[in-house]
């Protein structure tokens, strides 16, 4: 039998998934800090509605596959697409409304560093305002969460209008399906470099058109700075830029800057979008995201405005390794032992008032000896072994052994739940 896992999955061993509950973690609480209601949308969907949002090539991605009904369905590959379903099927919905989902998504692309073909995301959406307060209400969130994970962040900035508008009046071009590709061209410049992309689109595009896009696309840096530039002042969406920026600005965000080649490469985004990244690592963007106006309209909901963002949490998890920020917190363990004379029934009450008064506490599942019990317990990191042989017992006693000094006492068996608050 082949016991390997198909390619691009994993199993998630114990660390592993500590280290994915520590994010999840940290995710709830500034959830509920903001105020975000919290749901996880359903893991399969048609595929009719995965590809609204990034059309039938999407497909190619996804795990895909016909059910037993002749239906064809599919894999999440995100949390938003379910999320925004959901929202736009419930006009009894008060507005608006601020979502987060933590959970495991499929992609069928190359499996790289940080992310498998199957990983967990963390997504918050706001629903139906189409006001830049929203916007703004995402990245802060975002970057204050991956903040005090202890990460050093960074957000990049843009806006989808702000480049369109660029194309249509400074490149003269109006077509709707040439401006799609333009913007997809923009998103590969930081893959494949100025050279690459001229090499690859100088026979489909005019190359003075192509290095105007490069150089537009490489402009980046503080307001200030980039407020000299005299070809955005004259685009009537840079003033929708500063006043973004001054609204960080007043919510304590310091760095955040202009990086108008972030474009974010499918279609259905529409207003400001933004990418965070970890200054002390090149794990590529913990989080990205921004306003999708036209995913809700595709939805039959053209009354509802949506902006969000989703942050991939393995590669969050690979920055806090290389930052060494993922230092283990157990609890601390109580083992009780016995001698092969005690009855279980003793022990296990016990180990049941421990359990019933919020002690970690474990125990001897076989039949071993004393001796090999407390090795157990040394190796299960416990900090305490609580004792019972039968002659303590008949004097209402048990043995505190401290495993990691080696020091023993006796207690009154009654006063043990005291004696191990006070003493651990």
């Amino acid at each position: 039998m082949d016991l390997e896992l198909p390619r691009g999955m994993r199993d998630l061993d114990f660390d592993d998934l500590e280290e994915i509950n520590h994010v999840r973690g940290k995710f709830l609480e500034f959830a509920h800090l903001f105020n975000f209601i919290v749901m996880e949308p359903s893991p399969i969907e048609t595929l009719q509605t995965l590809e609204t949002k990034a059309g039938p090539s999407i497909s190619d991605e996804i795990y895909s596959m016909t059910d037993k009904g002749g239906r064809d369905i599919g894999l999440r590959f995100d949390l938003t697409i379910g999320l925004t379903r959901f929202v736009a099927r419930r006009r009894d919905l008060k507005m608006p409304l601020k979502i987060a989902s933590f959970g495991g998504v499929w992609r069928y692309d190359e499996p790289q560093a940080g992310r498998y073909r199957y990983f967990h995301q963390c997504d918050i959406e706001i629903y139906g305002s189409r006001k830049l307060t929203s916007d703004a209400e995402i990245i802060e969130f975002m970057y204050l969460f991956l903040r005090n994970l202890g990460l050093d962040v960074t957000l990049e900035i843009s806006h989808r209008p702000l480049v369109e508008e660029f194309i249509r009046k400074s490149l003269k071009i109006s077509d709707g399906a040439l401006i799609s590709e333009i913007f997809r061209i923009m998103d590969k410049v930081p893959k494949k470099g100025p050279e690459g992309i001229l090499t690859e689109y100088g026979n489909k595009i005019d190359r003075s058109i192509l290095e105007k896009l490069i150089a537009f696309s490489s402009i980046r840096g503080p307001v200030p700075e980039v407020n000299n530039n005299s070809q955005l002042v004259e685009l009537e969406n840079w003033k929708t830029m500063t006043e973004l920026m001054d609204m960080l600005e007043s919510r304590q965000i310091t760095n955040a800057t202009i990086n108008l080649g972030i474009v974010r490469g499918l279609d259905y985004y529409s207003g400001i979008v933004f990418e965070v990244y970890e200054s002390n690592t090149k794990v590529g963007a913990l989080a990205g995201g921004g306003r999708y106006d036209t995913l809700t309209d595709q939805f039959g909901r053209k009354d509802m405005g949506a902006t969000g963002a989703a942050a991939g949490v393995e590669r969050i998890i690979l920055a806090l390794r290389q930052r060494n920020l993922l230092r283990k917190e157990h609890s601390q363990i109580v083992y009780v032992a016995y001698t092969s004379d005690m009855t279980k029934q003793k022990v296990m009450r016990v180990i049941s008032n421990l359990r019933n008064n919020g002690f970690v506490t474990d125990y001897n599942l076989q039949d071993r000896s004393l001796a090999k019990q407390l090795d157990d317990a040394s190796s299960k990191n416990a900090s305490v072994a609580i004792i019972l042989a039968p002659k303590e017992i008949e004097k209402g006693e048990v043995i505190i052994k401290y495993l990691r000094t080696g020091k023993e006492k006796r207690t009154n068996i009654q006063n043990l739940v005291n004696e191990l608050r006070v003493e651990m």
